[in-house]
């Protein structure tokens, strides 16, 4: 796991200082290589083959090919014997050389060939091109800004930032975007003039153009008849057996996250088919037990007799918040961030890779938003009038749970996203920016900078998935559209701030290509989530666990904007230029008001503004 950079012209002055601010990914070697075409710089954390003949950047045998890696491929122990048997020499026992020659035999195909996840530079002398590849889950992160007839790219945005001559701008549309999704969606940044590259994308960068390119979407589509539903589990549990032993590859101490829930318990439990040593799991609680699921982990981790370490969080330091916006580089309003920063913290005192059930959620229909969708097919035959005039007014009448979830709470957000445009598919659950919110927060000069369209992108999305039904096409959604810029985004930056490497076995494309094949209705049936993987894991864990719903590991926000972060956020707030510049003041004092006399829950978007602010100073202001 790694950090790389570089650019289309000879500055190591530059390449040097983009790799310093990258020192948290790879803390154990670095690298530059600089000529009139291009220069590229790299920060490793060494993983696998722990020697210096990993180092980067990569030459082949006649140096016309030259490589940075972040990432690991998991069959590059076959794809190596493969290449070994058409004639080519290896120098290392890394999986990064294996892109090199593969990319000497194969050409811009060799990625097609990598199972893992990856994000890439190879710059081919012989034909003065530069090649840009992201896996095709979107693990690892890429970013790239034109410059003329230049490229810069980097691993994260805080390194093309080292360029004096890039101006800062705020991208207001991505502002826009950002509060209602609480992510900013590919292939825009915060950053005017910043682009991520987005999953299963490639960029060729030749004669001063760039050219990006889909390689590889998510396929619903598959030959052949669909398996019997005991067929298609036995095949589900070889795939995830296979998936996770293959990210079992390494050189250095593994250990594994342990919520309690179903999917970092079954990684648990498959870890320790294959590992028969200590297993160490690691969990994070508060005192709060709606917020927590430290018993759950517990049975896990007794069943699995596994060396368990649980990190406490009952308060939170401003200088936790600050942290997580610096690696970052910009807002993302997931809960769960500060918690996984400082589990990741925990976790590398004691190892350099964890394994992680992130994805499930989405390939396997995990979340509540996937149940409203149901529930909204149903709640729509009912006429408009008593959707929105009777049953809309009584719910909103209902006092507010401000200290606790409750069904109260719930039933508003239902038919607050009930009454969003039904284009916007079951992510309207997720959208935090409606009408009424947007009219009074927003200045009329922010309002004419942006397309207030909330789902133009996800109508984009909807047209390029093949699914045939709805759950699956809402599948697609999260696995496209949402999970890279939000889920995988917060995994990679939380876990490289600390030098730790997060491998996902629950998104290796095999599996999740496997998946697809399935009908939608073995994932959600009818109101139980997860139907065919709960299936899938009958005898491996306990059933009080296959069976148990999701909770999950978000921090308990919006009691700590009333309480402890109140003072910080009221100063965070009125202190920020941005805010100052595209929206109501008084506003916003009102939102606090009403949040902290808990006359209402308004911790997603204070959270999200607090957010703002914080990385507006962090990076424009500092």
């Amino acid at each position: 796991m790694c950090g790389i950079c570089g650019f289309t012209w000879n500055d190591e002055a530059l390449a040097r200082k983009m790799a310093g601010v990258l020192v948290h990914r790879g803390p154990d070697q670095d690298g530059v290589h600089c000529c009139e075409e291009v220069s590229l710089a790299f920060r490793r954390l060494a993983i696998i083959d722990l020697s210096t003949n990993g180092s980067q950047p990569m030459f082949n045998e006649d140096s016309s090919i030259c490589l940075v890696f972040n990432g690991e491929i998991y069959n590059f122990q076959d794809l190596r014997s493969e290449l070994e048997g058409k004639g080519h020499i290896f120098r290392s026992h890394t999986d990064s050389e294996v892109i090199l020659h593969g990319y000497e035999e194969f050409g811009i195909d060799v990625i097609n060939r990598l199972r893992g996840m990856f994000a890439f530079a190879i710059y081919d002398f012989r034909n003065k091109r530069l090649l840009l590849a992201r896996d095709r889950i979107g693990i690892k992160p890429l970013y790239y800004a034109i410059r003329g007839n230049n490229l810069i790219f980097a691993s994260e945005i805080k390194a093309i930032l080292q360029d004096p001559t890039f101006e800062r701008r705020v991208n207001h549309q991505a502002l826009y975007d950002y509060l209602g999704f609480e992510f900013v969606p590919s292939p825009e940044t915060m950053f005017a003039g910043i682009n991520k590259l987005a999953a299963g994308h490639l960029l060729l960068f030749e004669q001063g153009e760039a050219t990006v390119r889909q390689y590889w979407d998510l396929s619903f589509q598959h030959p052949g008849k669909t398996p019997r539903y005991e067929d298609a589990v036995e095949q589900l549990r070889q795939h995830l057996d296979s998936a996770v032993q293959s990210h079992l590859v390494s050189d250095v101490p593994l250990g594994v996250f342990l919520s309690g829930g179903l999917d970092s318990s079954c990684i648990v439990a498959l870890m320790r088919r294959h590992i028969s040593g200590p297993l160490k799991t690691f969990t994070i609680g508060y005192e709060d037990e709606s917020f927590s699921e430290l018993d759950y982990a517990r049975i896990v981790a007794d069943h699995c007799q596994t060396d368990h370490h649980v990190l406490r969080l009952d308060s939170l330091r401003p200088a936790y918040v600050e942290e997580t916006l610096y690696h970052l580089d910009e807002p993302m309003t997931d809960l769960s961030t500060v918690p996984l920063y400082l589990l990741c913290k925990q976790a590398r005192e004691h190892v350099t890779v964890c394994l992680s059930g992130e994805g499930a959620d989405e390939s396997f229909a995990g979340y509540d938003r996937f149940k409203a969708s149901r529930i909204n097919s149903w709640f729509r035959r009912l006429p408009t009038g008593i959707r929105r005039q009777v049953i809309g007014r009584m719910i909103a009448m209902l006092p507010d749970q401000p200290q606790k979830k409750g069904a109260i709470n719930m039933l508003k957000r239902f038919v607050e996203g009930a009454n969003l445009p039904e284009d916007g598919q079951h992510l309207r659950w997720q959208y935090f920016l409606h009408a009424n919110l947007e009219r009074d927060l927003f200045t009329d000069g922010f309002r004419s900078l942006v397309n207030n369209d909330p789902f133009w992108q996800v109508r984009e999305y909807n047209q390029r998935c093949d699914a045939d039904d709805q759950v699956n096409r809402e599948i697609y959604l999260d696995m496209r559209f949402m999970m890279t810029d939000s889920v995988l985004m917060k995994v990679d930056r939380m876990s490289m701030a600390s030098s730790l490497e997060i491998r996902v076995p629950l998104l290796d494309h095999v599996l999740v290509e496997f998946l697809a094949s399935l009908p939608g209705a073995w994932k959600l049936n009818r109101m139980t989530t997860k139907y065919i993987f709960r299936s899938a894991l009958e005898g491996l864990l306990p059933k009080q666990i296959v069976h148990r719903g999701k909770q999950g590991y978000s921090l308990p926000v919006k009691h700590l904007l009333r309480g402890e972060l109140k003072e910080y956020m009221v100063e965070r707030l009125h202190d920020s230029t941005v805010l100052r510049e595209t929206m109501h003041m008084p506003y916003i004092d009102r939102l606090i008001e009403e949040h902290s006399s808990m006359k209402h829950n308004h911790n997603h978007i204070l959270w999200a503004l607090l957010n703002v602010a914080i990385w507006h100073d962090r990076f424009f202001r500092s």
